[in-house]
């Protein structure tokens, strides 16, 4: 069951667990500082696929198809699926997953997508509608310029506030505290790693402070993540070194900024405990990426491939993951709207 906790909310009284991930990437991410962690690095970005829009798709089966084999369970043990991408309609999403025949919920928050799946799957699960299910999200650098800014055959100049799209995909699978003790292997005690469980969820509002400019992604998405980091350590009565890390999905190094600036504002000082994604997963003097890493496989493979482990190893004991993304398409920047931000906020913690 869940308590509802404050203005948006909610501690898990029986907190699920993530039990396996993966983490699958593109060439550039595996050249980057966390190349020798992620559970796949590409040949190329293609991944076999004809478009890059099934580039994308493979991205996703193949994550999905990694993190069950990791935990040794089938697809059909699954009772749902929580996923999104950033493409129109979610195609990456629905092509890549119909193969596995698990009942699906199509999810869209941009870049903030990884926490949104995870904030549903756990909700699921504390409930007791499901026993396993898993959360799914993906980006890619070609399908994302496609689709947002030029085909890359455009070649344009990128500003230096821009960010650059991660290519690809990460996979978690989620567990009830009976199904999970009923898995071969996951009995506390046995098993080497400390269980991680996500104990918490603040559900993020949609926040535009009138940034226009689709190519500096970080102004408009950190207001949405000072909202929600506030909103939560109010409603849990807690203080910023209550958490080992506050790990914002997608802001880059001028998004980060931002939002410490915006934190000292309210009285509220982030500067020990923060960290970016998008600034973790690339080097950005040495790989040119602007302000850093976006998309919503950014901040999802950063912790499937470098957070998890931190928890498991004992090496941090509570983390609060916050993925932020930007809400627009190409339809609403053509006729002049504001890009406004959402970001969702996730405890999780190892025992």
């Amino acid at each position: 069951m869940s308590e509802q906790v404050g203005k948006q909310s909610l501690h898990f009284a029986n907190p699920p667990y993530i039990i396996s991930s993966a983490s699958v990437v593109g060439t550039k991410e595996g050249e980057g500082p966390l190349g020798d962690r992620f559970d796949m690095v590409g040949e190329d970005d293609r991944f076999d696929g004809s478009t890059w829009e099934e580039s994308e798709s493979m991205l996703q089966k193949i994550a999905l198809h990694t993190a069950l084999e990791k935990a040794g369970i089938r697809p059909q043990d699954l009772r749902y699926l929580f996923a999104g991408d950033l493409l129109g309609q979610s195609v990456a999403t629905s092509f890549g997953l119909q193969e596995f025949g698990i009942p699906l919920f199509g999810l869209y928050g941009a870049c903030s997508t990884a926490g949104l799946a995870l904030t549903l799957a756990a909700m699921a699960l504390s409930a007791g509608y499901a026993d396993l299910d898993a959360a799914v999200t993906s980006s890619h650098f070609a399908s994302a310029e496609k689709q947002f800014r030029f085909p890359l055959e455009y070649a344009n100049q990128r500003p230096l506030s821009s960010t650059w799209t991660v290519t690809g995909s990460g996979a978690f699978i989620l567990a009830g505290r009976r199904a999970y003790e009923a898995i071969p292997g996951n009995h506390h005690g046995k098993d080497p790693h400390r269980r991680i469980k996500i104990t918490g969820v603040t559900t993020g509002k949609i926040v535009d402070f009138g940034i226009h400019d689709s190519m500096n992604m970080g102004a408009a998405m950190a207001p949405a993540a000072q909202d929600v980091i506030e909103t939560h350590l109010k409603d849990f009565s807690r203080s910023p070194s209550d958490y080992d890390r506050i790990i914002t999905g997608d802001l880059g190094l001028i998004g980060k900024e931002i939002l410490l600036d915006l934190m000292r504002e309210k009285g509220i000082d982030l500067s020990a405990v923060h960290e970016d994604c998008g600034i973790k997963i690339f080097d950005n003097e040495k790989q040119g990426t602007g302000s850093g890493g976006s998309g919503c496989g950014c901040s999802a493979v950063t912790l499937s491939a470098y957070y998890l482990p931190m928890l498991e190893s004992g090496e941090f004991r509570r983390i609060l993951f916050v993925p932020t993304g930007a809400l627009l398409s190409k339809i609403s920047f053509n006729e002049g709207q504001n890009v406004p931000g959402i970001a969702h906020a996730v405890v999780l913690e190892s025992e």
